[in-house]
């Protein structure tokens, strides 16, 4: 009995996946409840989660919270352009996409006083930035800033600095040195929940450090994508030999 549990909840899984993938189910379509589903396939809801939770994976369904699941619309990438430390102004400023801010002020924790190298305890204002399309997650950006630094404004709606920020952008003046470390790995519980993600679902994870022309960091930010949501790109500048340059 305990060996049909795995198959059945496959089953209902790749049943659920035709219906999606010949159009039955169409994208941006609620699915009907999970009690409504746990009786028509006549199992347990137990089981029928575990159906769900394949297709979740899949990024064929997400689950909103208070909603219900729901078809992924068709996908479409984002590009953050390293070095500029932005997403790419063509993509970010795409009418179906949108980017949700806020901002407020928090103590730096022992991450983020590692990252400033600031005191644990210093105040930072913080941009939270959430992008989406259609309602759908694209990428979660979390910007900090030692508080005596923040431009002003910075924690108004009305700040100018809440442009740059709908870009994942570096908020303050032009940094002499930006530093990006990126790895791809799986999402902490914060990130799947916010980023609506099952927690095997790879992320491209960026830290992006900002440094003054004396060397102080003058920003830090987390930047979180599903790896199937944007693509990274890095271009390199090569210096001329001295010798090239003066023949």
């Amino acid at each position: 009995m305990t060996g049909s549990v795995p198959r059945r909840h496959h089953d209902i899984a790749d049943d659920l996946r035709h219906q999606i993938t010949t159009g039955s189910i169409k994208p941006g379509e609620r699915l009907p409840s999970e009690v409504g589903l746990a009786a028509r396939y006549k199992v347990s809801t137990v089981t029928l989660r575990r159906a769900l939770a394949v297709l979740q994976g899949e990024g064929l369904i997400e689950k909103v919270h208070g909603k219900g699941n729901f078809v992924r619309r068709p996908l479409r990438k984002t590009m953050y352009v390293g070095g500029w430390g932005t997403l790419d102004p063509w993509t970010a400023a795409e009418p179906t996409l949108r980017v949700m801010v806020r901002s407020t002020t928090v103590p730096a924790s022992v991450q983020l006083t590692t990252l400033l190298k600031v005191p644990t305890g210093s105040p930072l204002a913080e941009y939270s930035c959430l992008s989406l399309e259609h309602g759908s997650p694209h990428g979660l950006g979390r910007i900090y800033i030692p508080r005596d630094l923040a431009p002003a404004g910075v924690l108004d709606d009305d700040s100018v600095c809440r442009e740059a920020a709908t870009r994942f952008a570096v908020l303050g003046p032009s940094p002499a040195t930006v530093r990006e470390t990126v790895c791809a790995r799986f999402p902490t519980p914060d990130e799947a929940s916010v980023l609506r993600i099952g927690s095997t679902t790879v992320v491209l994870a960026i830290t992006r450090i900002a440094t003054d022309s004396t060397g102080r960091i003058i920003e830090a930010a987390l930047l979180t994508f599903p790896g199937d949501r944007v693509d990274a790109v890095f271009t390199a500048h090569h210096m001329l030999d001295e010798r090239q340059t003066q023949g």
